[in-house]
């Protein structure tokens, strides 16, 4: 009862935080009732997750199912809410099925106009001094490309190409194959609610089969990123954690073919699943790889063929925008480091992890691995974006190390209250929770074990681990 409630006060909120909290239309201090609904969701989160340990058998299953249903729904009450990437989406699904490439043209390049559908691409009004101006929530004004009208648009960065891989794209042009141009966002809502939904579904098996809780499937289905990045604002990145998922469950039984096809496809959704790789290698790595750079390569070859180089997109540019080619975005080490100092620094320490997850990580229990590689790679990069975690929370689910859920939740604040110092501070909080829940788990004599690790790194330690959600 008391678990169902606590589900159901996390849909409520949810919805509120949708529909009455127009964060676009924020000019001074309207944010932060936004930030305060989004602690709460996170705190019903953990109350929710802590009442399911009184839970068991069917009930426990049904409870997680209902309310991944419930919150994902309540999650498609508006339009998104703090994004707006969704509106690349559906325009790059609207020129693809008019046989375009979508590497081909900036969206307000002239050549496409007659493509442009009104909620994407209002008309401007005149101001009060005569100007044309753009109105509306989402609604940004820009240029044509040639011509220096004024466009408004809701698709940001419009007068660059597209930044999406090719995983991304298939599906962008499949969803408005399905729906047409009009529709506005909930096309990509349904589909964000639909994989979250599968993911939830395929945690429940999965841990089943290997003798897990299941009820770690709902630190996925409950989770506040879930509901608000895969569902609400519609991240083509809950696509890429799906498919590291199956990657990751083909490799850990020994199917290293579909393991392979798996993560080709999860890179090609946004590159940066890439960093799945090192826990999949421990075993057979020349197959997994070679099956990967085919699988990758051949989703690339159609869109190479019709813009040649010109698929890279905005990725060079963008790398520069977000300050990773000079070190800036780096929050944590350019506390300490200058520049391009901490670029280096974060290709050491990710490299570093990449081999020892490689080393370490047993082939057929990956999970552990494949969350020490995805969390310590956004702890060490620390976007400003919060659904980047998407890809790490299923594997969470499935190694029961829900400490790094602090990684998610510390994005989350990096992204809604604009502080480097705030951000800063939930980073190294996360990373001391990380760290002590790891070696609580380890056991009292874990810094003698690790010190002797060190000594003579060789010698194999093993550990039996306890995967019910009651131990905690």
């Amino acid at each position: 009862m008391i678990t169902g409630l606590l589900l159901a006060a996390s849909a409520v909120v949810t919805v509120v935080s949708i529909t009455a909290l127009p964060y676009y239309d924020d000019k001074s201090g309207r944010l932060w009732p936004l930030v305060a609904l989004t602690a709460l969701l996170w705190v019903l989160f953990v109350a929710s997750i802590v009442a399911l340990r009184s839970v068991r058998g069917r009930a426990a299953i049904v409870l997680v199912i209902v309310g991944s249903i419930g919150i994902g729904g309540a999650a498609m009450a508006g339009p998104p809410n703090t994004s707006t990437d969704s509106a690349r989406y559906a325009w790059d699904g609207i020129v693809q099925n008019a046989g375009i490439s979508p590497y081909d043209f900036v969206p307000t390049d002239p050549e496409l106009a007659d493509l442009r559908t009104d909620w994407l691409f209002p008309d401007p009004v005149v101001g009060a001094d005569g100007e044309l101006e753009c109105e509306g929530s989402r609604i940004l004004q820009s240029v044509e490309p040639g011509t220096d009208e004024v466009v408004c648009t809701a698709i940001n960065r419009a007068t660059v190409p597209t930044i999406y891989p090719p995983s991304s794209e298939i599906l962008f042009a499949a969803v408005r194959f399905v729906t047409g141009p009009e529709p506005q966002y909930w096309p990509m809502q349904l589909v964000g609610l639909l994989l979250s939904l599968a993911i939830t579904g395929i945690l429940l098996r999965a841990l089943h089969t290997r003798g897990r809780d299941p009820r770690w499937a709902a630190l996925w289905g409950w989770s506040p990123l879930m509901a608000t990045e895969a569902v609400t604002n519609s991240h083509i990145d809950v696509f890429g954690g799906l498919l590291i998922l199956l990657a990751t469950l083909a490799a850990a039984n020994g199917k290293r073919v579909w393991a392979g096809v798996a993560l080709g496809a999860a890179i090609a959704v946004k590159l940066i699943p890439v960093i799945a790789a090192p826990a999949l290698l421990r075993r057979r790595p020349i197959v997994l790889i070679a099956v990967s750079i085919a699988t990758f390569a051949a989703l690339y070859v159609p869109y190479i063929l019709a813009s040649g180089i010109g698929v890279l997109g905005y990725l060079p540019g963008y790398l520069t925008e977000e300050g990773y080619s000079s070190g800036d975005r780096f929050v944590l080490l350019s506390t300490v480091l200058p520049g391009t100092a901490a670029t280096i620094v974060a290709v050491i320490l990710v490299a570093a992890t990449a081999a020892l997850v490689w080393w370490k990580t047993d082939p057929t229990d990956p999970w552990v691995g494949q969350a020490v590689m995805i969390g310590v790679t956004l702890l060490v990069v620390s976007p400003r974006y919060p659904w980047y975690a998407l890809m790490l929370v299923p594997v969470v689910a499935m190694s029961g190390r829900w400490e790094w859920l602090a990684v998610p939740a510390a994005l989350t604040v990096r992204y809604l209250i604009p502080s480097v110092d705030l951000a800063r501070l939930c980073l190294a909080l996360a990373i001391v929770l990380i760290v002590a829940m790891s070696l609580h788990r380890a056991g009292p004599g874990a810094l003698r074990r690790l010190g002797g690790w060190l000594r003579h790194p060789l010698s194999p330690t093993t550990r039996k681990t306890d995967h019910s959600l009651s131990a905690g």
